[in-house]
């Protein structure tokens, strides 16, 4: 008769980690997607130029720094928090937060039908009120 024992197994159990790597892999797709969404203001209806590379072929890097947007439609309207107005009322708004925030940026999207003029313009006034960190943002 033969001896009912149990056979030791010898082996190590194996643990599976590829249902582990999709969860992971999901939840950092998740989160990716989520502060892409999250970085940008939005202006309604402006079409932002294209980006070109630098003369060192490195794109401008964003740096996280709270930020102004002032947005110029293509009728030339100054929009600003998604509001069509004025520039005093502009002009206004970032003296005021250039007081608040002295090392604050102030960024203008203006849409890409624009002329040139018509950005620099406004470019050189913004920089007129005291704004020494005027930036025009792209695509």
């Amino acid at each position: 008769m033969r001896s009912r024992r149990r056979q030791v197994n010898s082996q190590i159990p194996e643990v599976n980690l590829v249902p582990m790597m999709d969860v992971l892999m999901t939840v950092l797709t998740f989160f990716i997607i989520i502060s892409m969404s999250l970085t940008g203001q939005q202006i309604l209806n402006l079409r932002l130029p294209q980006s070109v590379a630098g003369e060192d072929g490195l794109e401008n890097q964003v740096v996280a720094i709270d930020t102004l947007v002032v947005g110029l439609n293509r009728d030339g309207q100054l929009v600003l928090d998604n509001e069509v107005t004025t520039f005093p009322q502009v002009s206004q708004r970032v003296r005021a937060y250039f007081a608040q925030n002295p090392d604050g940026k102030l960024v203008v999207k203006a849409d890409r039908d624009l002329t040139y003029s018509e950005v620099a313009g406004l470019l050189t006034d913004l920089r007129a009120i005291g704004g020494n960190r005027v930036s025009l943002a792209v695509e």
